[in-house]
């Protein structure tokens, strides 16, 4: 029988085929498509016919595209919903796949002729695009150890492979430790819940086979329980069990590989001719070198810190009054933060939950997609990977674009966080190729026949990653390689933060936010409180992010700490740390940053990004029109359609004219 990986998808849209796909698949799928792989590879550097872009380039862009396919889908599940099966191929996977990379890159003969097409370029007559390519390749070659010999080059095949072990054991360590902690509530330890929150935990004690309400690891739950509750003794039970993931001790205890994968990143770098990991990382992006990285965060420290402080202040003040006597701790501060709230701008969170159902926010983001871009979106009835996803066709003037699947609710077998996959990337090379995109979140699931309520701040998740879909979406180029998302990490963030803005538009709201059980609009007087204090709270969530990418950085700037944890807490305070704030990401639970290579050294970027998507949505309100269509498709043309396919400095500069400045991301953050 065909192996249904390995079979053409005669499937609507040439979706993969779900309902015929077991687990049981993937192993042979893989090894079989990664057969192909080495034999197309095998191909190419063997060809006894001269370099040129078409023998070496084109086809190496296109030899494991099976193998692409496979691991697409896998790894989608995996992330999505994981099971002790997925998880034991994931763990067989890992070494396989950084051995078939290392032989790749390390294969003399095909460099031999990536050089060759380099250094021929300019007798092959290629677009922009097309040096572009050959520009990333070379380097992608040269940085993953191509030129390497001898014990330099064996050292670095085995730190790749021991990387991508402990990338995948990080991972299961913290979704275990996410999956299998619990709290247990009984009807005392409900007080102050509202009606939203104790709902959400009843669902949730369903999921967890319990008898009654439960709190989990899950956002979507802690946070509003430790924003409501009265029970100082169970918030504190709570956040120390959130922020103690991968801390716990025994198998998933995740702090000896944080010291392990830092020590292995720092002889990559070293052996590829770097003083350490962040100056090897930052060279390719746009922020370049660890100093520059450095000075935005210092600049937006400098100025979040006295602000949080004097947050802090008033807070620990209100916590006095209740006659709890000591200091404001870390699981205080979302709860009087609540309070203070409330007083200040006259803002519940009750009240405001009801305008923000789930299947509203999803037609919000749809619609100012229609209004930017003209993209139309039309539900899907096709099989999916689970039950919970959602599919929709999006066309532009009656042609298809692509598949945009929503996996909104969380569960035990998701990992933690909010993201945006590609299934299948946009390209034209062998003809044209319309992407799947998949956005994941882990929202409360309601009770069966209720609404699906979001906070604001999840309102402004789906509008993020739907900002991420949009980039792989819109993507008009001819290669894989620099399609959609591939871009610099610094720069990948601006579509997606730069969406959000959109949901700070009162039209949009006015339009989209309903309430659940009434159907009326949000009252314009609650839109404007809502929208009046967008920068609340604004010191808190600013030093929790800029610490996490402050100790991220240093981890990766010089000597590799033998004991992160030690190193960590060096880093808070010589920063000054307030004391009733913690990093966003503690260490053994920072997966953006241990999970894989994708964000060390890199945290930095979402605040990077930031400057740039303050500056970008001033590019609409100069306009006088948050939907002003000349500047909709500049912005398509230049950011959302190139992908990768320019150097991301080149194509901010030709959209906007200038790069920004730290002025307005401070300005937006209420911290200028």
């Amino acid at each position: 029988m065909t192996n249904p990986l390995l079979a053409a998808w005669d499937t609507p849209f040439k979706l993969p085929p779900f309902a015929e796909i077991s687990d049981d698949d993937f192993e042979p799928a893989v090894r079989e498509a990664m057969a192909q792989a080495r034999a197309a590879i095998a191909a190419i550097s063997e060809n006894p016919d001269s370099p040129t872009f078409a023998n070496t380039i084109d086809t190496l862009e296109q030899a494991d595209e099976n193998l692409g396919r496979v691991l697409s889908v896998f790894y989608n599940l995996a992330g999505a919903d994981s099971s002790e099966t997925r998880e034991k191929l994931q763990r067989v996977f890992s070494p396989l796949l950084a051995e078939y990379s290392s032989d790749i890159s390390m294969n003399a003969a095909l460099f031999a002729r990536i050089d060759s097409v380099w250094n021929n370029r300019k007798s092959f007559d290629l677009t922009d695009e097309q040096l572009r390519v050959l520009e990333l390749t070379r380097r992608g070659f040269v940085r993953s150890g191509a030129q390497l010999s001898g014990d330099a080059r064996d050292q670095h095949r085995a730190v790749k492979a021991r990387l991508a072990v402990l990338g995948t054991e990080f991972s299961q360590n913290l979704l275990a430790d996410e999956r299998d902690w619990f709290l247990p509530l009984s009807d005392d330890d409900l007080a102050g819940l509202p009606e939203f929150v104790v709902a959400t935990a009843r669902a949730a004690g369903v999921e967890k086979k319990a008898n009654g309400p439960v709190v989990t690891l899950s956002r979507s739950l802690i946070v509003p329980f430790l924003q409501f509750s009265e029970r100082r003794d169970l918030r504190q039970l709570a956040y120390e069990a959130w922020v103690a993931r991968g801390a716990n001790g025994g198998k998933t205890d995740n702090r000896k590989i944080t010291s392990e994968t830092l020590k292995l990143r720092e002889t990559r770098a070293q052996l590829l001719g770097y003083d350490n990991f962040a100056a090897y990382k930052l060279e390719t992006e746009m922020a370049k070198t660890p100093e520059a990285v450095r000075e935005l965060l210092m600049s937006v420290w400098d100025k979040a810190k006295p602000a949080a402080e004097a947050d802090a202040a008033i807070l620990e003040s209100m916590m006095l009054k209740d006659g709890v006597n000591g200091p404001l701790e870390a699981w205080d501060w979302r709860y009087y933060s609540e309070k203070r709230r409330l007083a200040e701008h006259d803002l519940d969170e009750a009240e405001l939950k009801p305008y923000f159902q789930l299947d509203r926010m999803i037609e919000a983001s749809f619609d100012c997609a229609y209004r930017l871009f003209g993209l139309e979106a039309k539900p899907l009835n096709v099989p999916l990977y689970h039950p919970d996803c959602r599919a929709w066709e999006i066309s532009r003037n009656g042609v298809h674009v692509a598949v945009f699947i929503g996996d909104y609710f969380a569960r035990g077998s998701k990992r933690s966080g909010a993201w945006c996959s590609a299934m299948r990337s946009q390209k034209k090379l062998g003809g044209e190729v319309r992407p799947i995109v998949v956005n994941v979140c882990n929202f409360a699931k309601p009770s069966a026949g209720e609404p699906a309520l979001l906070s604001y701040d999840d309102a402004r998740t789906l509008f993020h990653e739907f900002g991420h879909a949009l980039h792989q979406m819109l993507s008009d180029v001819t290669y894989e390689s620099v399609s959609g998302t591939s871009v610099s990490r610094d720069f990948v963030e601006l579509p997606s933060q730069l969406f959000e803005h959109w949901l700070e538009v009162p039209e949009v709201l006015e339009k989209h936010a309903l309430h659940a059980v009434t159907g009326a609009p949000i009252p314009r007087a609650l839109l404007d409180r809502l929208l009046a204090a967008q920068t609340y709270n604004m010191g808190f969530s600013t030093v929790e992010y800029v610490a996490s990418a402050l100790v991220d950085l240093d981890f990766h700037n010089g000597d590799a700490p033998v004991d992160t944890m030690a190193r960590q807490d060096e880093i808070l305070a010589s920063i000054g740390m307030p004391h009733a704030i913690r990093m966003r990401h503690a260490t053994p639970g920072f997966a953006h940053v241990f999970s894989g290579d994708g964000y060390s050294s890199a945290y930095y970027s979402y605040m990077w990004s930031e400057v740039m998507d303050a500056d970008a949505f001033l590019a609409f309100e100069e306009a006088g029109d948050p939907f002003d269509s000349e500047t909709a498709k500049r912005l398509e043309k230049f950011i959302l359609s190139t992908g990768g396919s320019q150097d991301s400095e080149e194509l901010y500069l030709q959209f906007r004219g200038r790069m920004p400045k730290v002025d307005a991301l401070l300005k937006g953050r209420g911290l200028a």
